[in-house]
């Protein structure tokens, strides 16, 4: 019987949270974009800035 109350304590406390988690999963989701686009961002400026760095010993024939 015991087990059976904690359970419906259980369900009774948690449901909101799981409505809560679904409602608020997109919108983290859709904020979180921008962050990403900045990070694609920053990634690529640094590859470029490798590639640059790296030019000269790739044109004399070294193993980079």
């Amino acid at each position: 019987m015991a087990g059976f109350i904690l359970w419906i304590l259980l369900f009774l406390l948690c449901w909101p949270l799981a409505l809560l988690a679904l409602v608020a999963y997109p919108i983290v989701w859709l904020l979180s974009i921008p962050l990403r686009l900045l990070g694609i961002t920053v990634e690529a400026v640094f590859r470029l800035l490798k590639a640059l760095l790296f030019l000269p010993a790739r044109l004399l024939g070294g193993r980079v």
